[in-house]
């Protein structure tokens, strides 16, 4: 399939390679939420009003008693702090702007201009008035709850900017955001969850999409340097040049001849043809966590462990 930058053709991936990179998301996604979790599980109980309580209670029991890591170390901070809402929803924002991220790309692949996908009927509607329409519905609103939850965080964070030491009963509005963010990413989950299940990929459009637009003239320009020992700037100057023949004689670089190539640099040897094509270009970028086959399934094998 294409890889894009800019939404433009870039070079050729595997669709694997391309899903991955939300896997790598999610993962971090997860490990956040994990580490958040230690951070903030601290109790606050026995700090009272705001300077500590008179009574010689055991606050290393008690927080062991109700399932806390330890107790707060500063009473005013454990009264005044809200950062364990904040972090939690600062994890929140960035998962569902991944969820989001994702989404997205579902919205533009499922269109008629593209076709990459196909959505299952759970996760679409019809239009009002459209009877051909199968609308994206699910990665939509998965695309918009983001905002409300990125929204949760900022509505804290400026709840939380001018207050001083200790409480203030501006706190109080903490409880809605949090507990709203935290539902809206859940059905975020669920929602993207489904979809993936029920997504149909149409390769062969992948595949004939990653063809256009030149993917492998950076395989041209990298055989020029590798091979002839031009200086990168001479050979991405060289590369452009035999697109542009291509565009010429619309066809791709793959099929152009070599006589038309040497128009360009005179020496270029037939071996290059056969580094053009989108499978070579594709399994020749071997470095770890690359697109070619081998490393992919290295990282499905480590994630899967």
């Amino acid at each position: 399939m294409p890889g894009f930058t800019h939404l433009q053709n870039a070079q050729p991936v595997s669709l694997g390679h391309h899903l991955l990179a939300y896997v790598e998301m999610a993962v971090r996604d997860r490990s956040r939420l994990v580490d958040c979790r230690k951070r903030l599980n601290q109790c606050p109980l026995g700090s009272a009003a705001l300077a500590g309580t008179i009574y010689p209670i055991d606050r290393t029991y008690c927080s062991d008693q109700l399932g806390f890591e330890q107790p707060t170390n500063n009473s005013l901070d454990a009264v005044s702090d809200r950062d364990f809402a904040l972090e939690f929803l600062a994890c929140l924002q960035i998962y569902g702007m991944h969820l989001s991220r994702l989404a997205e790309e579902f919205v533009i692949w499922s269109s008629y201009q593209f076709q990459f996908i196909r959505l299952g009927d759970d996760f679409t509607t019809g239009s009002s008035i459209m009877p051909q329409k199968k609308n994206p519905d699910a990665a939509e609103l998965i695309r918009a709850k983001s905002g409300r939850i990125l929204a949760a965080f900022n509505s804290l964070s400026v709840t939380m900017k001018s207050l001083p030491l200790a409480y203030s009963k501006d706190m109080q509005e903490d409880k809605e955001v949090v507990f709203d963010a935290f539902d809206q990413l859940c059905l975020c989950v669920r929602a993207m969850t489904g979809m993936l299940r029920s997504v149909k990929f149409n390769t062969q459009r992948m595949l004939e999409a990653a063809s256009i637009g030149f993917p492998t003239a950076t395989d041209l320009a990298d055989y020029l340097v590798e091979k002839m020992k031009m200086p990168f700037r001479e050979a991405h100057h060289c590369a452009a040049r035999i697109v542009k023949i291509a565009e010429e004689n619309d066809c791709t670089l793959e099929e152009l001849s070599i006589s038309q190539m040497r128009e360009v640099v005179p020496a270029i040897d037939e071996e290059v043809l056969s580094l053009l094509s989108l499978l070579s270009s594709m399994s020749r970028r071997d470095s770890y966590g690359g697109t070619s086959p081998r490393q992919v399934k290295k990282q499905l094998q480590r994630l899967r462990q």
